[in-house]
């Protein structure tokens, strides 16, 4: 075989060789591939369509359940301006204009209300949250009392939960709602 033979067959080997190395990389990537639903997206999630005192629609709240708790998902549109307590209150139930029927602050531990209390807080105290002109914000928080599977503190009990959006700001401090005011917007939490 001629010199240029030789590099012929030299390079056609160089070739096979790095499409065989190429071939195996993506073999070994497709393996490593996750298929079907695991972990995050295989784990209990709820969701809660918050509507204001009038009926209309305010944005959903989406809750993922988390090995330590639940993750907390808010997208607001169309809510009030301004700094507002939130809370999960006890009953699956959001009977306009007042949203009474949602009931307290969900409180398995018999605790006061508040972050601030020395008694407290409630299972279902949030933090505040602040609402731009715009009426539109989106926030994640992460609740490690709560769950959605079955059992104590669970959201999906069988009464249900609700969250609530207060007129005004939450002290963190006062009993039994942190002088937060009147309800102005509220979501039953589904599966």
């Amino acid at each position: 075989m001629n010199s240029k033979g030789a590099d012929i067959v030299r390079h056609l080997r160089l070739i096979s060789t790095a499409t065989a190395i190429g071939m195996a990389a993506v073999v070994n990537l497709a393996a490593q591939a996750p298929t079907g639903t695991t972990g995050a997206a295989a784990a209990p999630a709820a969701t809660a369509a918050l509507v204001d005192a009038q009926g209309r629609p305010i944005g959903e709240a989406r809750f993922q359940a988390t090995p330590n708790g639940v993750l907390l998902k808010l997208d607001l549109k169309n809510a009030a301006p301004g700094v507002h307590a939130m809370h999960i209150h006890a009953v699956g139930k959001c009977d306009a204009p007042g949203f009474t029927s949602a009931g307290s602050h969900l409180s398995v531990s018999g605790k006061q209300h508040g972050f601030l209390n020395s008694s407290g807080p409630h299972t279902g105290d949030l933090p505040n949250i602040e609402v731009p002109s715009s009426g539109q914000l989106s926030v994640e928080h992460h609740v490690a009392s709560l769950k959605l599977d079955s059992g104590v503190n669970s959201l999906l009990d069988a009464d249900g939960s609700a969250l609530v959006i207060h007129a005004a700001k939450d002290d963190y401090a006062t009993d039994p709602a942190g002088a937060s005011g009147d309800r102005i917007a509220c979501g039953l939490l589904k599966k």
